[in-house]
């Protein structure tokens, strides 16, 4: 039985590129690791952020859209993302948020303390300390490396149906059950980030898609042997698989779970040095090779953006 070690990744629909830029890479320090098309939408971008080299468990991943209407959050959808940052961090980005004035609140669950705030489309977003997973060795926008963002969290799931969410979780994904506490269920996945879970007790309704709400949460297979024996397990389920797609970073197989949530089983390999060096990653728009000869069709509508710090010299700046 496959085990998933926990999140790969996690897209989600936003506005405005230039924005979601800068509240990823300028605001939160994360690094913009491959700058591509959505490969089912080439008139949209797919930017992916991450830690230095964009590792399993670290990646962000957006659809932005200018103009497009907003989401509302809920049921059958990642409710909230949670990043994992080094213990003592928190009095920081306490700091950082107050800065840019981002509005959050304090919050706990299972005994841990988290910041939550929304970015910029309306994504909800925690911030808990972990003494797991690799430190970043990322820097960027003013965020030192003892403060720098380590990956995910985890991540609140909201369902419309969560007993049968329950199941595949713990059947299908083989997560641990290990907590229960004021209406939340919380799953431990093998990986040292991306592998705390929480899940509603209770059902949630159903909420439609939009600006500032989450596509799908993807989830580790290790390689293409494994990802194609949960192929099979989701299907004798009855859940209905789809066929595995190359992404070129990753193949990609998709599914949609009784309580709405859109899951995908994404492979840890290939990675997003296979195209750009790690030192040029999210440089240039990369696209695959089916979509290559019609690059100066494409660039039309791609708004243009920078990857910027949003520091400033307070000296020059009064100057």
């Amino acid at each position: 039985m496959p085990t998933t070690a926990g999140i790969h990744h996690i897209t989600a629909f936003v506005g405005d590129v230039q924005g979601n830029v800068d509240f990823y890479a300028g605001v939160l320090g994360l690094r913009l690791v491959k700058k591509t098309v959505n490969f089912d939408a080439p008139e949209v971008y797919h930017l992916y952020f991450g830690n230095e080299s964009g590792s399993p468990g670290t990646i962000m991943t957006f659809f932005p859209q200018d103009a497009v209407e907003s989401g509302m959050i809920g049921g059958g959808q990642v409710g909230v993302t949670v990043y994992a940052v080094p213990p003592g961090s928190l009095l920081f980005w306490r700091k950082r948020l107050k800065k840019f004035s981002i509005p959050y609140m304090d919050i706990s669950r299972f005994g841990e303390e988290y910041i939550r705030f929304t970015d910029n489309s309306g994504l909800l977003i925690d911030l808990v300390e972990r003494a797991e997973g690799s430190a970043s060795t990322w820097s960027f926008g003013g965020v030192p490396l003892q403060y720098a963002i380590k990956g995910f969290g985890g991540a609140l799931l909201f369902s419309s149906d969560s007993e049968s969410t329950a199941g595949v979780l713990e059947l299908i994904l083989d997560m641990r059950r290990v907590a229960e506490e004021e209406g939340l269920i919380r799953y431990q996945a093998t990986g040292d980030i991306g592998n705390w879970i929480d899940l509603n007790a209770e059902d949630i309704p159903r909420s439609g898609g939009g600006a500032g709400t989450v596509h799908h949460i993807a989830w580790r297979a290790r390689d293409d042997k494994e990802q194609e024996e949960w192929r099979r397990m989701i299907e004798q389920c009855g859940l209905r698989p789809t066929r595995i797609v190359d992404r070129e970073y990753f193949k990609a197989m998709y599914f949609r779970e009784p309580g709405g949530i859109l899951f995908e089983i994404a492979t840890d390999p290939p990675g997003f040095t296979i195209d750009e060096p790690l030192e040029q990653l999210g440089e240039e728009l990369m696209l695959p090779a089916r979509y290559e000869p019609h690059r100066s069709a494409i660039l039309p509508h791609l708004s243009n953006f920078q990857v910027r710090s949003l520091e400033f010299d307070e000296e020059e700046a009064e100057e």
